[in-house]
């Protein structure tokens, strides 16, 4: 396989198969979060526009599949993952107990659990519960000598010192949910991906456990991010995506950032 590209298919079979063992520097994976099966959606909300409750087949799992499945994929990508290289995986409390669970059975070891705090959550409406305001980002780590580039990770924090001088980033980053130019719409005007990233966050990602021309794969490329911030930022990559449609998107998305630099 060419780097820079994106494979379709399910990543346990494409990681398992087109894949070296111990051929990655970095993993970024956002996968599903077993969240779907009841809709929800807030119109003309005041803080944060039209909202939308993600609602998607390849979001949903029965019994105790996602559990395995959970386990499978990051079975598989710990595999081709490289002595000394580094996995990002994006959850909510919803599923942190089997993201842990496959990480730690995996064989690796956990170095940060980061908290993304959001600017403008989708609002509450059960008046039952807190406002849900945070997703995670498990950092973990296979073998010793992982790379973390601390000075370029400080310098790009926005938190700083009070003289204004870098400060070393916390565990804890603040940014808003995907809107705007950032966020990817279908031909009607809707988010094209319900669970789409901030492109800060993978940057942030990027910058401090890969170095220029490493190598990183997203085994959950979705609309493309992973692929925009690598190009941008002197990485290889690979995405693998199941969904025709989203294949499609990033691949244009991928274009046009090209374009624009």
């Amino acid at each position: 396989m060419k780097p820079n590209s994106i494979i379709q298919g399910e990543c346990i079979q494409i990681m398992s198969s087109k894949f070296d063992k111990g051929s990655i520097d970095l993993i970024f994976a956002d996968p599903p979060y077993n969240l779907s099966g009841k809709p929800l959606k807030l119109k003309g909300n005041k803080t944060g526009g039209d909202w939308e409750k993600v609602n998607e087949a390849w979001d949903q799992f029965d019994g105790d599949a996602y559990s395995a499945f959970s386990l499978a994929w990051i079975s598989a990508a710990a595999e081709i993952l490289k002595n000394s290289g580094s996995m990002f995986v994006c959850c909510t409390h919803h599923n942190l107990e089997d993201v842990l669970r496959g990480v730690r059975l995996s064989g690796l070891q956990i170095n940060n659990i980061i908290t993304w705090q959001k600017s403008n959550p989708m609002p509450n409406t059960t008046k039952r519960l807190l406002t849900h305001s945070t997703e995670f980002i498990i950092w973990a780590v296979k073998g010793k000598g992982w790379t973390f580039n601390a000075n370029a990770l400080r310098d790009i924090n926005p938190d700083r010192q009070q003289d204004g001088s870098p400060r070393m980033m916390r565990d804890v980053w603040t940014l808003p949910v995907v809107q705007g130019k950032e966020r990817v719409r279908d031909l009607s005007g809707k988010a094209l991906h319900p669970t789409q990233k901030p492109e800060e966050i993978v940057r942030r990602v990027v910058i401090a456990s890969s170095n220029r021309g490493e190598t990183v794969l997203d085994p959950f490329i979705g609309s493309g991010t992973t692929a925009v911030v690598c190009e941008r930022e002197g990485r290889l990559w690979y995405g693998i995506e199941r969904e025709g449609k989203y294949v499609k998107a990033a691949r244009e998305r991928i274009r046009q950032s090209k374009k624009r630099r």
